[in-house]
């Protein structure tokens, strides 16, 4: 195979949690990668804080889930709550998952966790230098970079934009962020407060003032986010919070001392391409939403999960171009129905409209009682109910697949894995070995064949060894021309 005509073969605007992760996911792949960040140092704000459960179970895949639940608070309960009383408890437990709980982890530990365990892999962030330009040819894409005032200049097989919200990227490639902003402004605040509430459950207050979300970081702190009209300060004070938590919040909850807090104005919207060539955007560069829910963050290291194992075996001489054009295909589906909860869960917490309020106040106790509702909640919540289906190489539902041969960042890498039972044997390793290059067989108890996605999703689960072959070669056909390289 011929070389990469490139310096790099990923390029990664942006060392947030989900820069952070691609950067992890293409040093623990062996690909050669850069990752830069406008900003002079890691974040110290907390901001994003809920990791669920199947991100967990991602982590662990990626050989970095152990410092995460170190730090981690365990949620395992999610309440209902208005001023006067209490609508629904509900478990979060999720039977299927080894990881049973929300973990509560704020982003700057994230931030340090993912950059910590990148240092240990060999890699250097590269901090105070700025995305500037990308031009597309047909090997290679041609970046400038500047570093205190110096402009650099590199070639990249790919470029990933994992550089926020307001993401240069995007506005590079000219893609419409389709979608409204809500009227009024969200408040975030880190306080210290008593002990009354459990440490171990999250709270959703519904207000007609405004919705309210309590996720508890420790047995004495909290993150609270509430929506007001608008902004009284500079940033919000320990005063605005404790008025809001009386008016809204449970009246166990006292706030004592406020440690961090901001006002921002959010959005729901999304870009509807989230590749052109070889530039890819991925997390708030793609997609932002209410942080009602605390699916911001997750959604985006879905992304770069995702897309990890597609440039690896493109960059490898594995995969085609349609492989690459299904990472819009597949996450934008998903990312569409996260907006749609989020805005639901927002609007439906902060109606306005007494009669609205009235229904609410009586569905919730009812149907957070049925077993085929909270099933459903903790499904949607848990990110364990995301799946593929529709998407051009799953046949079937696609959806998740995890058991122990798959954890601690080694048990699946760049290979589909094609899992057989007793009555396969003969007929599995003689097709494992036709396709011995990206594919690896694991003995399972059953009689049907199960083909593995890198990323832990079923491509295909039956008896026919045909529709696995017409699978992977629809993956591997047709491929990129300028992006082979050595292994």
């Amino acid at each position: 195979m011929s070389p990469t005509p490139s310096d790099v073969d990923v390029l990664i605007v942006g060392a947030g949690p989900v820069g952070l992760l691609l950067a992890n996911e293409c040093a623990r792949r062996g690909l050669r990668y850069r990752i830069v960040e406008s900003q002079q140092t890691q974040s110290e704000h907390s901001k994003a804080l809920a990791i669920f459960p199947r991100t967990l179970e991602i982590l662990d895949m990626a050989g970095l889930v152990d410092p995460f639940l170190e730090a981690a608070n365990r949620v395992t309960s999610v309440a209902i709550l208005t001023h006067e009383r209490a609508l629904a408890h509900m478990r979060f437990m999720p039977e299927q998952s080894p990881y049973a709980f929300i973990a509560m982890v704020p982003q700057d530990q994230t931030e340090r966790i993912l950059a910590r365990q990148l240092g240990a892999r060999g890699g250097v962030i590269e901090y105070g230098t700025s995305f500037v330009s990308a031009t597309q040819r047909r090997e290679a894409v041609d970046v400038v970079l500047e570093n205190g005032g110096r402009r650099l200049s590199l070639a990249a097989a790919f470029v990933v934009g994992c550089d926020g919200a307001h993401s240069t990227m995007r506005h590079l490639l000219d893609l419409p962020f389709a979608g409204a902003s809500y009227d009024d402004t969200f408040l975030l605040a880190d306080i210290e407060t008593n002990q009354a509430l459990p440490a171990s459950e999250l709270q959703l207050c519904p207000s007609i003032f405004g919705p309210v979300a309590i996720f508890p970081m420790s047995a004495t702190r909290r993150r609270v986010v509430a929506t007001i009209e608008r902004a009284q300060e500079q940033a919000p004070s320990l005063e605005l919070v404790q008025g809001i938590l009386r008016q809204r919040g449970p009246q166990e909850i006292e706030a004592r001392a406020l440690h961090w807090s901001s006002y921002f104005r959010i959005h729901h919207r999304q870009v509807a391409q989230l590749r052109i060539g070889r530039l890819f955007v991925a997390g708030d560069a793609a997609h932002i939403h209410s942080p009602f829910g605390g699916q911001g963050m997750n959604t985006g290291l879905h992304d770069v999960w995702n897309l990890a194992w597609k440039l690896d075996l493109v960059l490898r001489g594995h995969g085609a171009d349609r492989l690459l054009e299904t990472y819009t295909a597949e996450r934008r589906p998903v990312i569409q129905s996260t907006i749609e909860m989020t805005d639901f869960l927002t609007k439906a917490m902060g109606t306005p409209h007494v009669f609205a309020q009235a229904i609410r106040d009586t569905v919730i106790p009812m149907v957070s009682k049925l077993a085929p509702f909270q099933h459903a909640f903790v499904q949607r919540l848990s990110e364990l109910g995301i799946d593929y289906h529709g998407s051009p190489i799953v046949e079937g539902q696609g959806a998740r697949f995890f058991n122990d041969t798959l954890r601690g960042g080694g048990g699946i890498r760049s290979r589909f894995l094609l899992v057989y039972g007793a009555e396969k044997v003969e007929e599995a390793k003689r097709f494992a070995d036709s396709w011995s290059e990206i594919v690896e067989l694991r003995r399972a108890d059953g009689d049907e064949v199960v083909l593995v996605r890198p990323d832990g999703y079923v491509a295909y689960a039956g008896d026919d060894l045909l529709v696995v072959r017409e699978l992977l070669e629809r993956q591997t056909s047709g491929r990129l021309s300028g992006v082979s390289r050595g292994n």
